[in-house]
């Protein structure tokens, strides 16, 4: 299989204001890493980290993400504004060729650490696939599961996105089968003051 990936980095992160005024969403730290740096890690599991290889996207703070990653990854600037994560696929597209597609959100913390070499490797290449959560209180799929952040995308699909303003859920994954895979791990969406703070304790506990 070939396969590339793509971090997700661009967002503003209103709801961590007034860390995300001067700090992009993705560069706030969690123990001695930031989020963005934990998720390049999961990236690498599967993906050498390389510009030809992982594109991290940006639009918030750009500029801080640039020096952040220094020439690690291909990065993929959004102007005038951010295209949502479908968008940010589209944007993408001929760096991407006819590769398939890892995504995996950069504002996010795992507690544990689930097989993605198996999530990969027994992927049908044609259903979307997506790392999920047991959480009926904030389900996405079938009154019982959350999406933690992590994605295969055909390269079929996202050759079709455009480069516009879109969501992977409202674009893709509520519009055909998408394969589930559940993980046993502590998933964190760091949206909020009180998630940032939530992964903070489970570094130290």
């Amino acid at each position: 299989m070939t396969l590339a990936a793509l971090v997700l980095a661009a967002g503003r992160g209103e709801r961590l204001r007034p860390l995300t005024d001067d700090v992009p969403k993705p560069l706030l730290r969690v123990g001695e890493t930031t989020l963005l740096d934990a998720a390049l890690a999961r990236v690498a599991m599967v993906v050498p980290v390389s510009p030809q290889t992982v594109t991290v996207n940006a639009h918030w703070l750009a500029d801080s993400i640039a020096a952040h990653v220094n020439g690690r990854v291909n990065l993929s600037v959004e102007e005038p504004e951010a295209l949502g994560t479908a968008g940010a696929v589209g944007a993408i597209r001929d760096w991407l060729g006819d590769r398939d597609l890892l995504i995996a959100n950069g504002d996010v913390w795992w507690s544990g650490s689930p097989d993605l070499l198996a999530f990969v490797d027994e992927w049908d290449r044609v259903r979307p696939r997506l790392l999920v959560v047991e959480d009926a209180e904030r389900a996405d799929f079938e009154g019982r599961w959350r999406f933690a952040g992590c994605s295969l995308l055909p390269a079929a699909v996202a050759a079709a996105l455009p480069a516009a303003p879109s969501g992977l859920y409202e674009e893709v994954w509520s519009r055909m089968p998408v394969d589930l895979v559940p993980a046993d791990i502590t998933f964190i969406d760091c949206g909020t003051l009180a998630d940032l703070e939530q992964a903070r304790r489970l570094v130290h506990s």
